[in-house]
C-alpha cells in the first residue's frame, strides 16, 4: 500500500510516516499543499492521509483535486460535527480529528486501502510459500521464514503478481519511498537477502534486463 501523508507539522508528519513504514506500508510525506499536489501527480497512492490546514494550497482544495482518484483520510485539530460533515461533503473518505491514537489511524488507513483496490486474501501462497498479512509472518513448507520489513514487503508484491514479472522499478515504487535513488542497488541486495532467507530449491526467479518473478 502506497500513502502519501500531508501535514506542515513535521514532527507529526515525520512520525506518522515511521509509523506507517513500520506496518510496511510505503509512505512519503509532504509538508505543504503545493508539495502535496506534485507528489500526487507523479506517484500512485492509494490513501492520502491530509492536514486540512495546510500551508499554500488549503486541505479542502487539495481534497476536492483527488477526491475519486486517491482515498482521502482527513487528519485534522477541527474535530466538531460540523467540521466533520464539510471535510467529508468535501470528497473525504474519512476524518479523523488531533489527538488520535496511531493505532487507530494505522487501521483507517488500511480500511481505506482495502476499498482503493481488490482486497488480497487473507494467506498469499503460491508453491510451498505464504505469506499470512494479517500477522506478516512468512512460511515455506511449514517453517517459519523471519524476514526484514523490506523482504516482505518485495515477497508480497511478488505474491500478488502471481507468477507474472515485476520490475525493479515497480518494486522501488511500491516497497520503497520516493526519496529513494532510482539507480539504486537496495533491489538487488534485499533480493539476494531474501532468497537466502527462502532457501533452496529457489523460488525467485530474474529475467534478464526485466525484473523477477516467483517459480
Amino acid at each position: 500500500m502506497r500513502v502519501l501523508v500531508a501535514e506542515d507539522e513535521r514532527m507529526i508528519a515525520d512520525a506518522v510516516v515511521a509509523g506507517l513504514r513500520a506496518e510496511t506500508m510505503t509512505a512519503d510525506v509532504a509538508y505543504t499543499g503545493a508539495a502535496a499536489l506534485t507528489l500526487l501527480a507523479a506517484g500512485d497512492y492509494d490513501v492520502l492521509v491530509l492536514d486540512r490546514d495546510l500551508p499554500g494550497v488549503h486541505g479542502d482544495e487539495i481534497c476536492r483535486a483527488v477526491a475519486g482518484s486517491v482515498r482521502v483520510l482527513m487528519l485534522t485539530a477541527l474535530g466538531g460535527v460540523p467540521d466533520r460533515i464539510a471535510g467529508l461533503a468535501l470528497g473525504a473518505d474519512d476524518y479523523l480529528p488531533k489527538p488520535f491514537v496511531f493505532a487507530e489511524l494505522v487501521a483507517r488507513v488500511r480500511a481505506l486501502g482495502r476499498r482503493s483496490g481488490p482486497a488480497d486474501p487473507p494467506v498469499l501462497r503460491r508453491g510451498d510459500l505464504s505469506l499470512d498479512s494479517a500477522h506478516r509472518q512468512v512460511f515455506r513448507a511449514g517453517r517459519y521464514v523471519p524476514l526484514a520489513r523490506k523482504e516482505y514487503g518485495v515477497l508480497a508484491v511478488l505474491l500478488r503478481a502471481r507468477g507474472g514479472v515485476v520490475s525493479a522499478e515497480e518494486l522501488l515504487e511500491k516497497v520503497w519511498d520516493e526519496q529513494t535513488d532510482p539507480f539504486t542497488n537496495t533491489v538487488r541486495t534485499t533480493m539476494m537477502k531474501l532468497r537466502r532467507k527462502l532457501g533452496e530449491p529457489a523460488v525467485i526467479e530474474t529475467v534478464p534486463g526485466v525484473g523477477y518473478r516467483l517459480l
